[in-house]
């Protein structure tokens, strides 16, 4: 498909309103279909659909229970019914779905990585032994489908480890584990994400991601992100949950280069194009440790084109249509955090339109449950620090105007 031919784009995903903002921004007429259905996307789009039909004074349900990469695809189904669609740009949540990514790349063309890349660079095992291949530094890691594979792979890594569902989003289920009654915990949580799990050497250091921007040959590091996770005090219940991120992360400059020789060897590795984030561990000595890739644009999309003051979508679009990559900015002058506010207990929304910093905004009246995402804010400054306090006065201002049950 030629660039020039399209003009109407589906963005897929848990949360797309970031992705739906740059797209209509890029001069494209944006349809959507998510999870849940907030009311800034609806604004965004010309037609949405959503597995959460939202509904003053009923519930928003729960993501553990009610989301699945299926629905999204019936979804899709549904929309096309009424609209002409010509390609589609991906968010989180679909990745380790690889049949429902075939199934919808056969109903509309992906702007990006191909369904059988993005299943390669999914599969754990095969990627995992391409980086020991390719001399990337990562943790060991392996698979295990029982508990008594998990203790003795455990036990062959050396605790501590840190145990994953094989397949999830957002951090669900991960848990750390320094001994054997501790590893039965942990694969007790990671078993109600996913069946199989990853067990991983624990690396210590700054959970970190980059954001990338690559054709067929060559590749741009946008951006090097610090990644919060576990945050109490935005009600993340999850000890590695993602609570949002800090754009730029400041290193040292050989770390910086480090971080940027590593990813962009590996994006260009497994053949990824167009928006693409590698999640890294830096360790205490400053060596990037490569966890996952996520082969689609990420969470820190807004964050990135705030700081670079350029269009995420647009970029995408070049490198995959034509091969043209970005210019970045040596010292960007901004920071931006994304910082998302998880329900403290069950509690109905106001009208969060008001806070002007505040997306991802559920409707006046519904019903949220503890543990729940409830919306994101995004805060400009001229420091990490100062960035990241306003950010939390902000979601501590939110989380005083919901009304408890």
């Amino acid at each position: 498909m030629i660039e020039k031919d399209i003009r109407n784009v589906l963005v897929i995903g848990l949360d797309v309103v970031s992705l739906a903002s740059s797209a209509r921004k890029a001069g494209y007429q944006v349809h959507a279909v998510d999870y849940f259905g907030d009311q800034d996307l609806k604004r965004l789009c010309c037609k949405t659909r959503s597995i959460i039909e939202q509904r003053a004074g009923e519930n928003c349900g729960q993501l553990d229970i009610n989301f699945s990469a299926e629905a999204l695809l019936q979804l899709t189904k549904d929309l096309l019914k009424s609209s002409e669609i010509e390609a589609m740009l991906l968010s989180s949540s679909l990745e380790d779905s690889p049949k429902v990514l075939f199934a919808l790349n056969e109903l509309i063309p992906v702007i990006g990585n191909p369904p059988d890349i993005i299943q390669k660079v999914r599969n754990k095992a095969h990627f995992f032994r391409e980086l020991e291949r390719q001399g990337i530094p990562h943790p060991e890691t392996a698979t295990a489908e029982n508990f008594e594979e998990t203790r003795k792979k455990s036990e062959n890594i050396g605790f501590p480890v840190v145990v994953k569902p094989s397949k999830g989003f957002g951090g669900a289920g991960v848990r750390e584990a320094y001994n054997v009654q501790e590893l039965k915990q942990a694969f007790r949580n990671a078993t109600l994400v996913d069946n199989k799990v990853l067990v991983q050497e624990r690396v210590s250091g700054t959970a970190a991601s980059a954001s990338l921007i690559s054709s067929t040959d060559k590749a741009v590091v946008l951006t090097l992100n610090e990644q919060l996770l576990g945050m109490r005090e935005v009600g993340q219940q999850e000890p590695f949950g993602y609570c949002g991120n800090v754009v730029p992360l400041s290193l040292m400059a050989a770390v910086t280069d480090a971080c940027k020789s590593v990813v962009e060897k590996v994006v260009l590795h497994f053949g990824l194009v167009g928006s693409n984030g590698v999640d890294l561990v830096i360790s205490e000595e400053g060596v990037p440790y490569v966890i996952e890739v996520n082969p689609r644009f990420q969470g820190t999309l807004e964050c990135v084109e705030r700081v670079l003051r350029t269009n995420i979508v647009k970029a995408h679009v070049e490198a995959c249509a034509q091969g043209i990559l970005p210019t970045v900015l040596k010292k960007p002058s901004i920071f931006c955090v994304r910082l998302i506010l998880f329900a403290p207990q069950r509690s109905i929304t106001p009208d969060l339109s008001i806070f002007q910093e505040a997306s991802d905004i559920p409707l006046p009246g519904t019903i949220v449950e503890e543990g729940e995402p409830v919306c994101s804010i995004v805060v400009e400054g001229t420091s990490r620090d100062s960035s990241l306090m306003k950010a939390r006065k902000i979601i501590e201002s939110i989380r005083k105007s919901l009304q408890p049950l």
